[in-house]
């Protein structure tokens, strides 16, 4: 009964059946000089970004503002999630040169805050760990003042690849539990709700401050939503990130909802009420928006 007390009087969810996105997903379109000369440096490098590849609505925002979250280990993801705009496939060989260029193209930006993701790898022994290593610290040797974080990959309980992605010197370590644990086999079909948990729990146990995000609007109940809270608070979680599900091709899942911003407010009062540190919640939010934030809390 007292939990039914605390809950505000929410928007309902606006349910749209072909997919017409409500006012509050409107984004601007990327334009602008410093949009520009991000462009430019990740062009002139042959690097790759998850902004890119990810169709993030942020991108014209966070490269305005001289950012960019960088994609390492090629752009060719060995998953097939069903809500993820990357190419899946065979990946090519990994280019053993991309740490160097990734490092300097960040200290060239002058970014004060990086966040480095990769694709998965399945396909190598050690999940492409040591890039990962390497990457963070050449950025670290280049630019001694910039701050890390790194969305790594499920390592699929190889655990040592975890130890030598995390070891590097990076700020946060942040993986994507993406959405709660009944949606897993449609939305993450290989990976696993209790794995991705253990991932962040063994990440927080060797010292790290720890960050997840999930998307909403998938199917999912307010009580899973809440369940999944817990859990995360359970093990460890430090920062959490919660976005609205916007579908990238008619080939991937659909919306079933969209989530109202009033909604996203409660969620945000509920995670920090269970216990979560930091909560970014809004319908445009995604894992390494306003990353820059997550370092000190």
């Amino acid at each position: 009964m007292d939990e039914l007390l605390r809950l505000p009087v929410l928007q309902p969810v606006v349910e749209q059946p072909k997919n017409r996105k409500p006012d509050w997903l409107r984004v601007k379109l990327p334009v602008g000089k410093e949009y520009a000369k991000v462009r430019s440096i990740v062009d002139e490098n042959k690097l790759h970004t998850i902004c890119e590849s990810g169709n993030c609505p942020n991108m014209g925002e966070c490269w305005g503002a001289g950012t960019a979250t960088f994609m390492i280990l090629g752009n060719v993801c060995t998953r097939s999630c069903s809500f993820c705009a990357v190419a899946t496939g065979r990946p090519n060989e990994y280019d053993v040169d991309e740490p160097r260029r990734v490092a300097e193209a960040i200290k060239t930006m002058g970014v004060k805050h990086a966040v480095i993701t990769s694709v998965n790898r399945d396909e190598l022994k050690d999940r492409g760990a040591a890039i990962w290593h390497e990457t963070v610290v050449l950025i670290k040797e280049l630019s001694p003042l910039t701050t890390i974080e790194t969305l790594i990959p499920d390592v699929k309980a190889n655990w040592e690849a975890l130890e030598v992605m995390i070891s590097a010197g990076q700020e946060v370590v942040s993986h994507n539990m993406e959405t709660v644990g009944s949606l897993y086999r449609m939305v993450r079909p290989q990976a696993k709700y209790d794995r991705s948990l253990e991932q962040i729990r063994r990440t927080k146990e060797y010292g790290k401050r720890t960050k997840t995000g999930i998307m909403l609007g998938l199917g999912e109940k307010k009580e899973e939503v809440y369940q999944a809270m817990d859990d995360l608070a359970a093990n460890g979680l430090d920062i959490l990130t919660l976005g609205q599900y916007l579908q990238p091709t008619k080939r991937h899942i659909e919306v079933a909802e969209f989530i109202h911003p009033d909604l996203f407010a409660h969620y945000k009062e509920e995670g920090l009420r269970r216990g979560l540190k930091y909560v970014e919640s809004g319908p445009l939010v995604r894992s390494s928006y306003h990353a820059e934030r997550h370092v000190h809390v």
